[in-house]
């Protein structure tokens, strides 16, 4: 089964202060804000949503097809994807733009702050579901099961959402980053056209805020809600119940980044294999915890047997 992936392809440059940010910000100065803070390692990897997620939905053996905006710059993304053999033929480049950059630093204890360009990610609007679906029927390659439509340019996340919906294809809104460019109406017409809604807990709240709504008032409005909790876990809203999602002990605590989108890989992998919600939840629990111990959102490299002897281990069944 084939997955869309909507969002963004970026470059992240991720760099390490090796103190923590709440002892660099003084809470009575914040309306003067200067600080800087010393990174002594710094390094350039491949990231995005649509990237990240498209990576760990091919690690499992799923179909990821990328739908993104990419700029000049990208050669060198493009020739990784091509390495991999995830589909990218529906990746657009612009060429006088950049693509996407993400300036991330990370503290001692895992927190984040970033700066994000967004370059090429803005044009995502150009991109059309519908042109997905006629080259894959014109060339027989089967039909898009499921797609996701995850942080990208706001007039691109606004259609496409709308596009999956008119194409009857299920698909996951996954907001994220991009959850403050929309305001509450718009949000739950967002949510109304899609089957299922991936958030964070603090996404959560922003939401429920938004919307004026609890996350069990909104999750009556799809067939799923998934709020991940980071090292505690996802808690899994459907049918009127929540289904608690533990998490997987990490090996190493390497580097948050991408572990979200980690998540989502397995999320869909489990959603095209209509696995039931407690095995997918598990899954994409485990995505996140073998990214979260490795550098990088796309440098993680089990092979789909590890990653089975690995879910076998955590949770005592096979998936």
């Amino acid at each position: 089964m084939a997955s869309l992936i909507c969002g963004s392809i970026a470059y992240d440059t991720i760099m390490n202060f090796e103190g923590k940010f709440v002892d660099q910000i003084l809470p009575d100065q914040i309306h003067k804000l200067n600080v800087a803070f010393l990174v002594p390692t710094m390094r350039r990897e491949f990231g995005g949503c649509a990237g990240n997620i498209a990576y760990n939905l091919n690690l499992l053996g799923g179909d990821p097809i990328i739908m993104a905006t990419v700029g000049g710059d990208a050669d060198p993304y493009l020739e990784h994807l091509k390495r991999l053999e995830i589909n990218a033929s529906h990746i657009r480049t612009i060429s006088q733009a950049f693509t996407a950059q993400a300036m991330i630093t990370t503290d001692q204890v895992n927190n984040q702050i970033t700066a994000f360009h967004p370059g090429a990610m803005n044009e995502s609007h150009l991109n059309l579901v519908s042109k997905v679906v006629t080259e894959r029927t014109q060339n027989k390659k089967g039909a898009v099961h499921f797609g996701i439509v995850a942080p990208d340019g706001r007039q691109g996340m606004w259609e496409h959402c709308h596009q999956l919906a008119e194409a009857n294809i299920p698909f996951v809104f996954d907001p994220g980053q991009g959850l403050p460019m929309f305001n509450g109406p718009e949000l739950l017409e967002l949510i109304d056209i899609a089957s299922y809604l991936a958030v964070n807990d603090y996404e959560g709240e922003m939401l429920s805020q938004r919307t004026g709504l609890s996350l069990d008032k909104i999750a009556e409005r799809v067939k799923a809600l998934i709020v991940t909790k980071g090292a505690e876990g996802a808690d899994i809203y459907t049918q009127n119940k929540c289904i608690p999602i533990p998490p997987v002990p990490a090996e190493k605590l390497i580097d948050p980044t991408g572990c979200g989108d980690a998540f989502r890989g397995g999320l869909l992998f489990g959603l095209e294999n209509a696995m039931d919600w407690e095995t997918t939840g598990r899954l994409a629990s485990l995505m996140g915890s073998i990214k979260i111990s490795h550098q990088g959102p796309q440098n993680h490299q089990p092979s789909k047997d590890e990653i089975a002897a690995q879910f076998k281990s955590a949770f005592g069944f096979a998936f």
